[in-house]
């Protein structure tokens, strides 16, 4: 079965790699389609998206090449994966109408509390970070900091409309059940309002697979209770390895297609040359 990826970093942000080497990746991993979608930038110093504006427009350069380049081989998106942080990042239909995008992922990196300056990273290789940022940012509170964490993804989903909603519970990846359980009535809560909120969004859903090859997370995101949810609720979702070298672009795929079948899922977004379609698996 071919397959497919649209979530994948280069050297353009925090992946490894020139984008060319993902597309010879792809095309010997049987795929039909692949999109990029580096992190757009962000109006802070950091150390993972695309810098300023001239590097953003070599990317889309770059992608559009390669993707006239390799045409018949195999089908080449552009894309970004934006981050929404309040009050802080700008709407995704500037970028959308900049570079022209073919779609957008959404994605929460960083949380804010309120008016307060400083970000909770909850992503990355390094669980101090995760654990500083609950104790310096949201005072150990975490209630609040998980529940902003929903709250500020709901409003992504509301306001900015992303195609796709990129690694849904990644809230969970450094909790490793240290500070809340899955199981908890208050969670499961927050996780179906932000369903109920995609299922009336129309949004994407992306299964990431990342977390599991990279030995930082003991299921998907999103994870299995909330996959058997989702495919009750019809909600349309995307296998995608979240891929930041060439060698990750199918990582722990076949496992996740199993799963999925066993969920009862019976097919798969993706973005064609036409628009969204669904592939059976």
């Amino acid at each position: 079965m071919k397959l497919f990826n649209l979530h994948t970093h280069s050297h353009f942000c925090d992946g490894s790699g020139d984008p060319e080497d993902y597309v010879k990746s792809a095309i010997a991993a049987g795929f039909h389609t692949l999109g990029f979608s580096s992190h757009g930038p962000v109006p802070f110093p950091n150390n993972f998206a695309i810098k300023d504006e001239a590097k953003l427009r070599e990317y889309c350069l770059v992608i559009r090449d390669l993707k006239n380049k390799y045409s018949g081989e195999i089908n080449i998106h552009l894309g970004l994966e934006l981050d929404y942080i309040e009050g802080i990042t700008q709407d995704f239909s500037i970028y959308r109408e900049l570079c022209g995008l073919d779609y957008v992922i959404g994605s929460i990196h960083l949380v804010r509390n309120g008016d307060d300056a400083r970000l909770w990273f909850i992503d990355g290789s390094k669980v101090e970070s995760y654990d500083n940022g609950l104790k310096d940012v949201f005072g150990g509170d975490v209630r609040k900091a998980v529940t902003t964490y929903y709250d500020h993804l709901n409003n992504m989903i509301s306001t900015q409309k992303p195609d796709i909603v990129g690694h849904l519970d990644k809230i969970k990846m450094h909790n490793r059940g240290r500070y809340f359980k899955e199981d908890e009535p208050w969670y499961r809560d927050l996780v179906m309002n932000t369903l109920e909120n995609i299922r009336k969004s129309g949004c994407i859903v992306e299964v990431n697979t990342r977390g599991i090859y990279k030995k930082r997370s003991e299921d998907l995101y999103p994870g299995t209770r909330t996959l058997e949810h989702m495919n009750t609720m019809h909600i349309p979702i995307t296998l995608s390895a979240d891929a930041h070298k060439p060698e990750e672009i199918d990582g722990y795929y076949q496992e996740t297609i199993n799963l999925l079948r066993e969920l009862g899922y019976k097919s798969l977004t993706y973005l064609s040359e036409e628009g969204w379609k669904e592939q059976g698996i």
